[in-house]
């Protein structure tokens, strides 16, 4: 994706933010006019080398005491849970709601219904090697959340997808919940940077794989985009960012400051910019990034489409200009689309999506 991004500080300039997700002190002197790769690797080198402290799996439980306290309790004795919804019924817990979101910070374990303990956003079974047997992403409270004991059972390590409503398994996928979902996206993009392929958005996540990063699943980046910012990923990001307290790790999660950086690094839906000092303008879309054809050349006649959005429409055009197939508002399936019983030859595709079209070269064997 090609972008346009205009900056008010110089180049050598000390960034000062308004807001308490970005401490000029942890991004002091970043260069912010780096290309979408380098970008994400200079994020990665630094959200790396600041984690200078690397907590003990029950330090990380002790974090999370504090880290998960519910920013509407004022006596800072319950914590949100994260994935919400649960049926139990949990007649001691102070602040208890129908949903039962929450749960005393000291009632933590995992023999009682009605406790909390750790969850790994990304599961320690999906992890490359496992995540259990490195104490860094095992115990990394970035990821690490409060959750319900019987909800954190049911997802286990179902891999995310697309749904609406509650937090709910199917089969073996899990939603996390309209609440949640941009919570587990940030933390997923986290993980990845920090841990590389150790932790690939593509193994804990199902659907289209973004065409300049197929490590990375479209669907983090809807719901990024889908589900802003919350106080409680705030909070979380600046007490683990401060190195000075008792569990803090020293480095921060770069999309829970500025979602708006997952859309410069890998393009989709136009995130929250909670930088507008730095980003004065959205990235112009470019549609031939946000399109990928396989297989080409392709042996079985057809052509399959990959699309960031949705496309409104396939023209399938011989090298001599005549039409052979057109298709306006093309059926998908989470924007994937194919185009079948092409005859053998040269061709190129004409896609159209966003006020955009692209021309793809294709051939058939």
């Amino acid at each position: 994706m090609k972008f346009k991004i205009s900056l008010l500080l110089a180049f050598h300039s000390v960034l000062v933010f308004a807001q308490a997700g970005a401490p000029s002190s942890y991004y002091n002197g970043f260069n912010w006019t780096q290309t979408p790769t380098a970008l994400k690797n200079a994020l990665s080198t630094k959200i790396t080398t600041t984690h200078t402290t690397i907590l003990t799996y029950s330090q990380a439980e002790d974090a999370i005491r504090i880290t998960d306290l519910d920013p509407q309790d004022p006596t800072n004795t319950n914590l949100l849970l994260i994935y919400g919804f649960s049926p139990n019924i949990c007649p001691n817990s102070q602040f208890d709601d129908n949903d039962h979101r929450r749960r005393n910070k000291n009632d933590d374990g995992g023999g009682s219904l009605c406790e909390w303990n750790r969850e790994h956003t990304y599961p320690r079974s999906l992890g490359t090697p496992n995540l259990e047997f490195s104490p860094a992403p095992n115990a990394d409270v970035h990821h690490l959340r409060a959750s319900d004991v019987q909800r954190n059972g049911e997802r286990g390590s179902k891999k995310f997808f697309a749904g609406s409503g509650n937090s709910y398994s199917s089969g073996n996928n899990w939603y996390p919940g309209d609440e949640w979902k941009g919570d587990i996206a940030r933390m997923m993009m986290y993980m990845y940077l920090r841990y590389g392929d150790q932790c690939l958005p593509k193994n804990v996540a199902n659907g289209v794989l973004n065409f300049s990063d197929p490590n990375m699943v479209n669907l983090l980046l809807q719901w990024n985009a889908e589900d802003p910012v919350s106080q409680i990923e705030d909070n979380r990001n600046t007490y683990l960012g401060n190195i000075n307290n008792t569990y803090g790790q020293g480095n921060r999660n770069p999309f829970i400051d500025n979602p708006y950086l997952a859309t410069l690094i890998w393009g989709g839906p136009v995130a929250e910019n909670r930088w507008p000092t730095v980003f004065l303008s959205a990235p112009t879309f470019d549609l031939g990034r946000a399109v990928a054809i396989f297989p080409n050349p392709t042996n079985d006649h057809r052509i399959n489409i990959a699309s960031e959005i949705a496309l409104t429409e396939i023209q399938l055009i011989t090298i001599s200009g005549q039409i052979m197939q057109q298709i306006n508002n093309p059926p998908n399936l989470n924007n994937n689309y194919s185009v079948e019983n092409i005859p053998q030859g040269f061709y190129i595709l004409r896609i159209t999506a966003n006020e955009q079209t692209v021309m793809k070269k294709v051939i058939v064997n």
